[in-house]
């Protein structure tokens, strides 16, 4: 992943990095994403969840500035950013990870699954309403495969939905906040360096998450300093550094090049590597709906991010550009 930030530092030097480039960037992101789900599982395990999650997130807050130094992007921030980023942490790094932490206690696996499952939808009806985006039936086509393979794969287990409950709501709310944040990056992008503001925004967001760990969870910071194994703090850097720091740079990035409707349909694909990081760390079993549903997810990304229609266009101006040379004496 750092390659990829170099990469994208490079862009900006006269090396344009295009849709596929982007794609695959959005994919490695979605990996360590779903990886992070299973690193997740095990930290709450072993510390109070709201202390933890904002510790991960100061500590990926300092990776980020780290490489931004090093990158040489750091730079103080105007009143009207600095406005911006408050409002940023606060959907998506406050706002998302508490309303999903407490949801996640007040509903059941199935139904909160389904419910993220709705993120992407949900981003892009949002870049209709407030980015003037288009929204073709390619895509909506897309986003409908996208959810039907998410929710083979969280109803696999056969307990079906179990009834809408105020954790359903909080649920929703998890999501309703980071799909607006998403809309707010990309409408900013253009001004201020989404990985800037990543970096502003884990921080300012940890600290405010400290602040109500302090009320809901008063033993948190002891739990902290609990004797654990040197695993468990393996799998808390790794998931601060790689997942947090380097996802969310290289997410917010890829936001402002190709928009959040687009980056947020890759999310349909954190089901499937999160599956995945369950069989290689967890033991866990993929059974053949995970298959099936990882085929609609597919298809979901290929509709829903734009890359059929890339191609569809593509593969019309050789069409045009044959027939013009064709007609050329």
């Amino acid at each position: 992943m750092m390659f990829s930030l170099l990469l994208l530092d490079r862009g900006k030097k006269g090396f344009t990095l295009g849709k596929i480039q982007i794609y695959l960037i959005l994919i490695s992101v979605m990996t360590a994403w779903g990886f992070n789900v299973v690193a997740t599982k095990v930290l709450v395990e072993n510390f109070m969840p709201v202390t933890m999650t904002a510790a991960r997130i100061f500590v990926a807050g300092i990776v980020v500035f780290i490489i931004l130094f090093v990158m040489k992007k750091v730079r103080k921030l105007t009143k009207k950013e600095w406005v911006v980023v408050l409002v940023g942490s606060l959907f998506n790094v406050v706002g998302h990870h508490y309303f999903l932490a407490v949801g996640l206690t007040e509903t059941s696996a199935s139904n909160g699954g389904l419910i993220l499952g709705i993120g992407p939808l949900l981003t892009a009806i949002m870049a209709i309403v407030f980015l003037g985006n288009r929204l073709t039936w390619i895509r909506v086509l897309g986003f409908l495969l996208g959810i039907i393979g998410v929710s083979l794969i969280v109803l696999q287990s056969g307990e079906g939905l179990s009834g809408i409950s105020f954790g359903d709501l909080y649920v929703f709310l998890s999501v309703f906040m980071q799909a607006l944040s998403f809309i707010m990056i990309n409408k900013v992008s253009h001004s201020l360096d989404p990985r800037l503001m990543t970096g502003y925004m884990l921080i300012m967001g940890s600290i405010i998450l400290f602040g109500i760990s302090l009320i809901l969870e008063p033993s948190g910071i002891h739990s902290m300093f609990q004797p654990t194994s040197t695993k468990i703090w393996v799998v808390f850097f790794a998931s601060a550094i790689v997942a947090t720091a380097f996802g969310q740079m290289l997410y917010n990035y890829s936001i402002g090049k190709v928009g959040a409707a687009e980056a947020s349909i890759f999310i349909n694909l954190n089901p499937f590597f999160a599956l995945v990081g369950a069989v290689l760390f967890l033991g866990e079993k993929i059974g053949l709906t995970h298959i099936v549903g990882f085929i609609f997810i597919l298809f979901g990304v290929l509709f829903g991010s734009g890359a059929m229609e890339e191609i569809i266009r593509k593969k019309n101006e050789k069409k045009s550009l044959k027939v013009t040379q064709g007609s050329i004496p």
